[in-house]
């Protein structure tokens, strides 16, 4: 009988674990923070909005989208994001939620010391540079 019961899902790049997967006899549990500094947020953006291409000084930010579809900027990527996928941005990384027909909605975990000044916009469509 296998009793290591633990998965953990890694992002290669840096060595971040979110969430980590408990396997149990029943089916499995996903803990996204143990201890730690965290914000938690439901992300909620209308039909062809987006977004501020930005970055954080402080904190870093795991989104999982929840509802809809969306594509997802970070740094130089792109990546065509739908319900169930999961990103990682860390600090200071440029990062962007851009949706077309639909809404999205997506939980935003953030790790770090969170305040909301602490947005870098470097593009913003609604003129908030």
């Amino acid at each position: 009988m296998n009793t290591n019961f633990t998965e953990e899902i890694s992002d290669k790049s840096n060595g971040s674990v979110i969430p980590k997967t408990t396997r149990r006899p029943w089916g499995n549990f996903q803990q996204f923070t143990e201890n730690s500094q965290s914000t938690i947020k439901i992300v909620n953006v209308n039909p062809y909005s987006e977004l501020s291409l930005q970055y954080h000084n402080n904190r870093d930010e795991f989104w999982r989208v929840l509802i809809g579809e969306c594509i997802v900027t970070i740094d130089e990527n792109f990546f065509n994001a739908k319900e169930g996928s999961e990103f990682f941005v860390p600090r200071k990384t440029r990062h962007k939620i851009a949706t077309n027909v639909s809404p999205v909605q997506i939980l935003e975990i953030s790790l770090g010391h969170f305040e909301e000044g602490d947005i870098v916009r470097i593009e913003d469509k609604y003129g908030r540079l």
